[in-house]
């Protein structure tokens, strides 16, 4: 059977017009999908069409990503894209939401789960904690107006720098193998044909704002972080992949400041273990929903 595709929704975010995919079924009860960094709602549509009929599934396109505005000044805090992620769920009139992300929208969740914990009925997070104890660490060894000069020199090279563009959407598709050589040639295909536009010069490029490159030197304080992870009231689920470069928050102390969560590591899997290890990740969402 072939199902009929998402559509194409938009709401407002601080003047941003923010995109969102609708999957339909109104009145199930609402789940929320969340993309990581560089990425692109249509990255769910696996999971989306296996879930549709028992939910009411949304995928949003973060800013700067997919086919949502970017930001004019190029800087990209957390915080906003929390606060967009609430507006998302208030201008749907929805809740308490489930929600399930990768990455940088792990990120995002999890602070959500925490600030507006009535909000949130079960969340599951694939590699959603950032940086490792280990690697903020090692970070941290040079001094933040080091960082902070450096960070300077980045958004200045970003400033200058025009998105990257393919000849053909088989030289795009050739380097998105070459990113992520988990992926099966269909799942490389969708995502370079939905993650890329097309120039006026018949070139491609990727969707993403060259900015998200660069984010800023330190987000916010780590104990203010425990504290939003603390504040997690809905069942939260961490899955983490044994060959990602991603730190297991099991074996780094950060599981101890969540209350009610789960870590599961797949073998076989990177950073991308919902696409790397499909089945196994669909019977463990589906389990844990």
């Amino acid at each position: 059977m072939t199902l009929t595709g998402p559509t194409s929704q938009t709401f407002v975010s601080q003047r941003l017009r923010l995109n969102y995919l609708d999957w339909g079924n109104r009145g199930k009860p609402p789940l929320i999908l969340v993309h990581g960094g560089r990425d692109h709602a249509r990255s769910w549509d696996w999971v989306a069409e296996q879930l549709r009929d028992d939910w009411h599934v949304v995928a949003m396109d973060h800013r700067g990503h997919g086919d949502s505005d970017w930001v004019s000044d190029g800087n990209y805090l957390v915080s906003d894209m929390v606060y967009d992620l609430a507006q998302l769920v208030h201008q749907l009139g929805v809740g308490p939401v489930t929600i399930v992300s990768h990455s940088m929208g792990g990120n995002v969740s999890l602070r959500y789960a925490g600030t507006m914990p009535d909000m949130v009925r079960k969340i599951v997070a694939i590699e959603g904690l950032g940086s490792s104890p280990k690697r903020q660490a090692e970070t941290r060894e040079k001094s933040y107006p080091e960082r902070m000069a450096e960070w300077i020199g980045k958004k200045r090279a970003a400033s200058g720098r025009t998105p990257r563009k393919y000849e053909s959407i088989e030289a795009a598709f050739a380097r998105m193998i070459e990113e992520n050589s988990y992926l099966s040639e269909e799942q490389a295909r969708h995502l370079t044909i939905h993650g890329v536009n097309r120039n006026e010069d018949g070139t491609y490029s990727w969707k993403f704002d060259p900015h998200l490159n660069v984010w800023q030197v330190e987000d916010v304080a780590d104990e203010f972080i425990h504290q939003t992870w603390s504040a997690i009231s809905a069942p939260t689920l961490l899955l983490y992949g044994a060959d990602s470069w991603a730190s297991n928050p099991e074996g780094d102390g950060r599981l101890d400041h969540f209350s009610h969560a789960e870590v599961i590591e797949f073998e076989n899997a990177g950073h991308w273990l919902h696409h790397d290890q499909f089945d196994r990740f669909m019977k463990t969402i589906r389990d844990f929903l």
